[in-house]
């Protein structure tokens, strides 16, 4: 079987897991093909490995009841870990967005994921998002500072915009990442630099 084309018929099966692999985001129907083929090709412990690490992925990742970030144990490492500071947290929209700025190891405080951003033209509302469960966090007057870490893009500035509007009446300083990050820049894909530089220079919103 050819490693650049493989002449196999498209069969049922085959089809099947093109169809579901073009399903996922950045993934279009040419590389669905290369990944489906290659899993073809592949010794059949591999397929299993990946069949099991998608299963154990549903299984056992859920949501932490505190800060709404994946985690695998309850509360998640971050929110448990009390060499945090508890008094200020970061809003983000994604779990990958905490990847990006804990890698900067510029931030040392606690973190709350909305888990999307308010979106009309997409039907998402401020009740589509972890909104509530921030509410119910910020309103035991434990935080002094709430960062609005949003992305920069139209939906990220919306919600930055009505977070701001139902925080700033509790009494909590509301602050917004610095211009550092380009307007359309996503968290997870700028740089240690610019992210650390904008956590820096974060200002009142």
């Amino acid at each position: 079987m050819s490693k650049e084309e493989p002449a196999v018929p498209a069969t049922d099966a085959i089809g099947k897991l093109v169809q579901e692999f073009s399903k996922l985001p950045g993934i279009g129907p040419k590389s669905a093909q290369r990944i489906t083929f290659h899993l073809l090709r592949s010794p059949e412990e591999k397929a299993k490995e990946l069949a099991e690490a998608l299963t154990s992925l549903k299984q056992r990742v859920n949501l932490c009841s505190i800060c709404c970030n994946v985690t695998e144990s309850d509360p998640c490492p971050i929110c448990r870990n009390s060499q945090r500071d508890a008094a200020t947290v970061c809003i983000v929209e994604q779990p990958q967005d905490i990847l990006a700025i804990e890698h900067t190891g510029a931030y040392k405080g606690l973190y709350h994921v909305l888990h999307g951003a308010i979106s009309p033209t997409e039907g998402v509302g401020a009740d589509d998002i972890r909104t509530r469960e921030l509410l119910a966090r910020l309103d035991n007057n434990s935080v002094n500072e709430v960062i609005l870490a949003t992305n920069t893009n139209m939906e990220g500035e919306q919600t930055a915009m009505y977070l701001s509007r139902i925080i700033t009446p509790l009494g909590i300083k509301v602050t917004r990442l610095a211009r550092g990050l380009p307007f359309g820049t996503e968290l997870e894909y700028a740089d240690d630099m610019t992210l650390t530089r904008a956590l820096e220079g974060r200002q009142e919103f």
